[in-house]
This record gives structure tokens, sequence and C-alpha cells, in this order.
């Protein structure tokens, strides 16, 4: 299992801020993105920020192994 956590504006318009993903052999950051994308779109067009196990992921092709935590954010600001 995949835990994904949905911060911020994404929580929001998804409406929900934790969701857990089936894990299966083969996938990676960009397919799990695809795939919340397809089902919380208005979610996901706001998305800058990726993190895996507390990391932050640039690489969409990063594979994703059972147990890791995944996270998806808005751009933030703050001062």
């Amino acid at each position: 299992m995949i835990s994904v956590l949905l911060f911020g504006p994404v929580a929001e318009r998804a409406r929900v801020s934790m969701l857990q993903f089936e894990h299966r052999s083969g996938l990676t950051l960009q397919q799990l993105r695809d795939e919340l994308a397809a089902s919380h779109p208005q979610a996901f067009e706001i998305v800058c920020f990726t993190a895996v196990n507390g990391e932050q992921a640039r690489d969409p092709q990063l594979p994703l192994k059972d147990g890791d935590e995944v996270a998806f954010m808005a751009r933030f600001s703050g001062g």
C-alpha cells in the first residue's frame, strides 16, 4: 500500500487529505499522479510539489515501493 497525502488547496479541492493506493510492481510516481489526477482533476491541476518519504521528488519515473508515502502540494508562499 502507498500512503498519499494531500496538503492545502490540493486537499481542499480533492475533499480528502489522505488516500491509500494499492501498490503494484513497476508503479512510477508519474503513473500514480496520472491515476489520481483522473479521479481528482481539479486538485491535481494545481500540484507543484511532490515528495516521496519526506524528500522532494523531481523524477516522474521514480519507481515507488510498497509502503512509500507520497505527498502532493500546491505552490505556497510565506513571509
